[in-house]
């Protein structure tokens, strides 16, 4: 069996693919560009790939009738093209469940560090700034007590919403395709439309996933709901948010600030996005931490395996799963 990773993952992940077949792996810690992943999947039998690739007809075409799984190392799956892949009797399978409190941890601090403003805190002191003490310097907000507003409570976002409510006596706003009676019973989350949620948060996070329906969910409309002290996070998909009209109201200080961890057009920011102050911004790794990235590795490598040797999927992907 020919397996095709379009990144190095963690080793557990690569001693378990080397045991189902031969590996070819991209040479470097760099995106494999995708004259390349056209080149190399031809007579492949798997495919890992990375959200940063765009799994579509192009590449099963290249591949070949005998491609029986692409297995995204991620949870989120809106770089495959899984109608096209299901037409075509291709299995796509995801890791979900082990990045939960990794991403929610990220979100949770990038919550804290732009109320705090530690990076710019931190800029200042690094270019030899700090004189002394200030007592009107960087002068942030506190989240004790405050609302936060989740954007979608699945395992991430209800995780976020415990360690908030637990850790810093936030109050719980909701809003989601269906209501959470176990969320409401146990942090006394209350359930409101997007429109509520936005003009009552102090701090609104996102954990949707990209969908036609939630594609620009935050625009310039929503942005106008918040208040001017209001927080925005996104560690979900950047086109979940219009990075244009995010850029304009942080620019034009309409809201507080923002913590993004994903961008509309991912590896590129929108114009000017950088120079704010009032933006924290990390190159998607919300999801880096060395237990979750391990287990991510595991769960694809056991996908391949499991279609390869036994042509069942354990985490598999289908159309029904775009609309939900």
């Amino acid at each position: 069996m020919k397996i095709l990773l379009t990144h190095r993952i963690p080793d557990n992940g690569l001693e378990l693919l080397r045991e189902a077949g031969e590996l070819y792996v991209w040479k470097d810690d760099s995106v494999m560009p995708r004259e390349e992943i056209l080149k190399q999947c031809q007579g492949v039998d798997a495919i890992v790939s990375m959200v940063t690739d765009k799994m579509d007809a192009e590449i099963f075409d290249a591949a070949g009738p005998q491609l029986k799984v692409v297995a995204n190392y991620a949870v989120g799956f809106d770089n495959i093209d899984v109608r096209e892949a299901e037409k075509r009797g291709i299995v796509v399978t995801n890791t979900p469940g082990v990045l939960t409190q990794a991403v929610a941890e990220h979100a949770l601090g990038l919550m804290i560090t732009v109320a705090r403003r530690i990076v710019e805190a931190d800029t200042f002191t690094r270019e030899g700034n700090y004189a002394g003490w200030m007592p009107l310097g960087f002068l942030g907000q506190s989240l004790w007590g405050k609302t936060l507003g989740i954007v979608g409570v699945g395992r991430i976002g209800t995780w976020l919403a415990e360690a908030a409510h637990r850790g810093m006596n936030m109050n719980i706003l909701y809003t989601d395709v269906h209501h959470d009676d176990e969320l409401e019973m146990k942090l006394g989350a209350t359930y409101h439309s997007l429109d509520v949620l936005l003009k009552d948060s102090d701090v609104v996070s996102i954990h949707v996933p990209l969908l036609e329906s939630t594609h620009h969910l935050i625009g310039e409309r929503e942005l106008n709901q918040m208040k001017e002290t209001a927080i925005l996070i996104n560690t979900s998909r950047g086109p979940v948010v219009d990075e244009a009209a995010l850029y304009h109201a942080l620019k034009e200080h309409k809201i507080f600030g923002a913590g993004l961890d994903v961008f509309e057009h991912e590896p590129k920011l929108y114009h000017g996005l950088e120079s704010l102050a009032n933006v924290v911004l990390t190159p998607h790794i919300a999801s880096a931490t060395i237990e979750a990235r391990e287990a991510m590795a595991e769960i694809a490598a056991n996908n391949v395996r499991s279609v390869l040797q036994a042509g069942k999927p354990l985490n598999p992907v289908t159309t029904k799963d775009l609309l939900s």
